[in-house]
């Protein structure tokens, strides 16, 4: 989601919390541990009796635990974290680790507020209203709200969880989070409002890379072109993009245009901004990884920017796939950022200035 990894995100939300001392990530899988570590989470091993589908959660932190304290480490608290919700606030971790060490609650659990008449079917299939008297509605300002459990996130004292077995025991409470934050992903469709919404919520944050690659048409461009009778093409370009182009070059960070247009205005515009060009290419991914393999450059060290179709594969290859505004919606989905800028309009410019501030 947003590019970066459901697992990755997780982690991350866990090791801002202040009152967290150590992220681990309980895992059968080799790519998720890999992630896992390389987002700085202690990974530990899950036996295969405990990663079918008939296995709990509970036996995974259960084993967790066992781990730990075997190896001399002494857990108080526990926050459990699932990585399916993509947007948990550490503000929220921090606020349920709190009411779990200040001994005010020994479970508790992440939770949004709503006031939604909820109703059920009976046993003859007709409506049935569960909190709320269907003969009487009052207005929301006058009701009780309830709290809808998020499963974004738990928090509990070890020993009792031991003693109980599950995450539930003792004096509960709650942590109130935003309806927003609580989207769980457990299908394609939730996994798209998630890819959607991520543009829209995500923190802006510098991008750290070694290099950055670009689209042409579209993104240094507004993806338009004027044809004269000899049907020469002209198009707009933005100057701002051409002076964040020069101070990249002067920070001596490597930059590349990517596109599959042959046409003389790419190379044109390309020599004019004294940036190495690869036009007429239609496999964008090959030719990237071969260009980052020439100059030393780890796929994961680069930003691409793109905007269309023909930049998804590209993209899914590098560490900071990046969508201008205007990008078409599956890029937008792609993306780990997606700019405020649209292409030919400042795009690259912005890119550039965010590259430069890490």
């Amino acid at each position: 989601v947003g590019g970066i990894p459901l697992v990755q995100r997780a982690i991350r939300a866990a090791a801002a919390a202040e009152r967290v001392d150590l992220v681990v990530v309980s895992t059968d899988d080799d790519e998720i541990a890999e992630l896992s570590a390389a987002a700085g989470a202690r990974v530990i091993r899950r036996p295969a009796e405990l990663s079918g589908d008939d296995a709990t959660s509970e036996s995974a932190v259960l084993h967790a635990l066992d781990v730990l304290e075997s190896a001399g480490e002494r857990v108080e608290a526990v926050v459990f974290v699932q990585a399916t919700s993509p947007f948990i606030e550490s503000e929220g971790i921090d606020e349920a680790a709190e009411l779990i060490r200040s001994g005010q609650y020994d479970s508790v659990f992440s939770a949004h507020e709503t006031y939604g008449f909820l109703w059920r079917r009976d046993d003859e299939g007709a409506a049935d209203a569960i909190n709320h008297d269907a003969a009487h509605r009052p207005r929301r300002q006058d009701r009780e709200p309830h709290y809808l459990e998020t499963g974004a996130f738990y928090a509990f004292r070890a020993d009792g969880f031991r003693r109980a077995g599950h995450r539930f025991f003792g004096r509960i409470g709650l942590v109130a989070v935003p309806e927003w934050s609580a989207l769980e992903i457990d299908d394609a469709q939730q996994l798209a409002v998630a890819s959607a919404l991520a543009g829209l919520v995500d923190v802006p944050q510098n991008i750290d890379v070694k290099a950055v690659v670009t689209d042409f048409d579209g993104v240094h461009t507004d993806d338009t072109a004027l044809i004269d009778s000899d049907g020469r093409e002209q198009v707009r370009v933005s100057r701002e993009d051409g002076m964040g182009v020069s101070r990249l070059r002067r920070a001596g960070i490597p930059m590349l245009i990517l596109s599959t247009e042959v046409n003389p205005v790419v190379r044109a515009r390309a020599n004019k901004l004294r940036v190495p060009v690869l036009h007429g290419i239609e496999d964008k991914k090959s030719a990237l990884a071969e260009w980052a393999a020439e100059n030393g450059i780890a796929l994961s060290d680069i930003a691409y920017l793109g905007n269309d179709v023909n930049d998804l594969a590209a993209m899914g290859s590098v560490g900071w796939p990046v969508a201008v505004a205007n990008a078409h919606p599956l890029v937008r989905a792609q993306a780990r950022i997606v700019l405020s800028r649209a292409g030919g309009e400042g795009a690259v410019r912005e890119l550039i200035e965010r590259v430069l501030a890490s």
